[in-house]
């Protein structure tokens, strides 16, 4: 992924909503399972769960759609 479609998936994730991001965490697909509960996902701050994403996204085989 080229580093200005990075900076605009990190500036559309600065702004999202719990619910978007986790859907777009649903939605990637990654090496790794990502099996977070839907406790955790409700419970844990909203940076963090910012940062779980991006991070995520970093391992995505393909880009997410935005539209989410």
């Amino acid at each position: 992924m080229q580093a200005q479609s990075l900076e605009e998936y990190a500036k559309q994730i600065a702004v999202m909503p719990r619910p978007h991001l986790i859907a777009m965490l649903r939605g990637l697909d990654c090496d790794f399972k990502l099996d977070f509960t839907d406790e955790f996902m409700a419970s844990v701050s909203l940076e963090r769960l910012r940062h779980i994403t991006m991070a995520a996204l970093l391992h995505a085989h393909s880009p997410p759609n935005l539209s989410v």
